[in-house]
């Protein structure tokens, strides 16, 4: 792999409805299809490249979950991001939606496709090395780590019907399956995090739509943290975000029991603090009355125990279900709160005084740095957005040791199901000392597109002096941090020999004309050659279920 060659590596996260947390992939430019090669020829069945290169592993790349690739782990300058094209393209074959995030490690790419199979890839070619078939849709990220006490590698994930997964890296053999939770509206949205030979599994639920209906008994659904051991799966401790179990409260008016306090789900990957030997997730809102003080927080837990080492809530009395919305409220709380989830991953930071800071965007449109050497004492807090059910600040910020970047959704619709093209969006980057905001790029405006929005839903990525960001509109963007100059951009409705290839809400996906049969897509970038004109330098589209790729030393989400 050439050191300058890369691939930006986009995949669309699926929303769930209860908290509209959008993510999107992103259309680029292929010319002409080449033969079928979905499938990779005979192997050796190694790695194809060195297991300690340029990588992005998990969720948030290291285990302080900061979204920040190194300048030699990247392998891309900032001169260099302008050059980015398209490389290769791999299809979810009639998949509504692409929702996860890939992992690269070795010189293979491993994902969910939204199709209950996990695949590994290629990074090269984009051919496929193997599939495994899940028991539900995977939208986690995947991490990758030795089997202990082997000499074999496994990617670890979950799916949506909160089982965790081990699979050989390699061959896509199983190596265990474990149910983390046996409510039957639970999840695992949030990737595993990996340390020390121990899986932490964050558990989130769907219970926020499905308690709605006034003959359900709402809700006895409460997150947690499972840590499992590696080699085995067999669970070594279980932490719930609400120390109380659900117990019964009072009758609806259609004469329904109803049970609390519940929710508090965990929806992002687990943050490690090595130092304090501590685990950090952020929650979600309560379910039902009564509401509970772990809800809409920051939450410690002891990596050794589970035992929870101490709680900081930025938003209380947060009770809230999708009926809340409805005609028929007969679930929704008293407290009926403002569905002020955390959606994204706190992020552990060591600035250059030696103070460190863990800090988190809200929903509510608010970013919160805390102090976790002092049990989450509020350092400061900056507001940036408006805030709502569909945010805020929703999927993943990003940081590195100066400033952390924050993309603004405030998502909002005009009616039924009609985006309003004026609302949302901005992107930030604020000082990790202060709070202050350093760097701002404006709203993006739609112009006369219908269906569009300016939002920034997606998880942004950074390396040294860029930042991407991807939005509902269909463009993904880079921008340099210190001035807010505009890099790079890729977007909405670019041809592609005979596909037309949008940014869709949910993933990036090709219209194969004339049945107009849809397909989702990873979205894969490599660089132009630096001498080469503007004029984009043709590349093959692999096969329909082939993805698009290229030459690659680093990714983003």
């Amino acid at each position: 792999m050439r050191r300058r060659d890369f691939i930006a590596l986009i995949a669309g996260i699926a929303a769930l409805p209860l908290a509209a947390h959008a993510q999107q992939a992103v259309p680029s430019i292929v010319q002409s299809a080449s033969t079928d090669i979905s499938k990779c020829a005979q192997n050796s069945g190694g790695f194809p490249q060195r297991l300690d290169g340029p990588q992005w592993n998990g969720w948030g790349a290291d285990l302080s979950n900061s979204r920040f690739q190194p300048a030699g782990m990247a392998g891309l300058t900032r001169d260099q991001v302008p050059l980015l094209r398209l490389k290769w393209a791999f299809g979810f074959l009639g998949r509504p939606a692409a929702v996860a995030q890939p992992t690269i490690v070795g010189g293979l790419v491993f994902v969910g496709g939204g199709d209950r199979e996990v695949y590994a890839l290629d990074a090269k070619s984009g051919c496929t090395r193997w599939a495994f078939k899940t028991e539900a849709v995977v939208r986690t990220a995947i991490s990758f780590a030795p089997l202990s006490g082997t000499d074999q590698f496994a990617v670890f994930f979950g799916d949506l019907r909160a089982n965790a997964y081990a699979v050989n890296a390699l061959t896509g053999a199983l190596v265990w399956r474990t149910k983390v939770e046996d409510h039957p509206a639970a999840l695992i949205t949030g990737a595993p995090t990996l340390y020390s030979g121990i899986l932490y599994v964050p558990v989130s639920s769907m219970e926020e739509v499905t308690g709605s209906p006034s003959a359900y008994q709402c809700c006895t659904f409460r997150g947690s943290v499972v840590a499992l051991d590696i080699a085995t799966g067999k669970q070594i401790w279980k932490g719930y975000t609400i120390p109380e179990a659900p117990r019964p409260t009072k009758r609806n008016a259609m004469g329904t029991q109803l049970y609390g306090p519940s929710g508090a789900a965990v929806w992002s990957a687990p943050t490690i603090d090595v130092q304090r030997q501590a685990l950090y997730v952020a929650t979600g809102d309560n379910y039902s009355d009564p509401s509970s003080e772990t809800s809409d927080a920051i939450l410690a837990f002891e990596l050794a125990t589970g035992r929870m080492l101490w709680h900081w809530q930025a938003t209380a009395k947060d009770s809230f279900i999708t009926s809340c919305f409805s005609a028929d409220r007969t679930n929704c709380p008293e407290s009926d709160g403002p569905d002020h989830d955390f959606g994204q991953s706190p992020i552990l930071v060591s600035l250059r005084s030696g103070q460190r800071v863990l800090v988190v965007g809200q929903k509510s449109g608010v970013v919160h740095a805390l102090d976790p050497d002092q049990e989450g004492k509020i350092l400061w807090q900056t507001r940036v957005g408006k805030g709502g059910p569909l945010g805020g600040i929703m999927w993943g910020s990003a940081a590195d040791q100066d400033h952390v970047y924050v993309a603004n959704s405030d998502l909002w619709f005009d009616g039924y199901k009609t985006l309003n093209p004026n609302a949302g969006g901005g992107l930030f980057a604020l000082d990790l000392a202060t709070g202050k905001i350093s760097m701002q790029v404006p709203p993006v405006s739609c112009g006369s597109r219908s269906r569009c929005s300016p939002a920034l839903s997606a998880a942004v990525t950074a390396i040294p002096g860029v930042v991407f960001s991807g939005g509902v509109s269909g463009y993904l963007r880079a921008y340099a941090t210190d001035d807010a100059r505009l890099l790079w951009e890729v977007g909405h409705g670019t041809r592609l020999s005979h596909r037309e290839w949008r940014f869709g809400p949910w993933g990036c996906h090709g219209r194969t004309r004339p049945n107009d049969r849809r397909w989702y897509a990873l979205c894969e970038f490599r660089l132009r050659s630096m001498g080469r004109s503007a004029r984009q330098r043709p590349v093959g589209l692999r096969s329909q279920e082939s993805l698009i790729s290229g030459e690659l030393v680093s990714a983003m989400a």
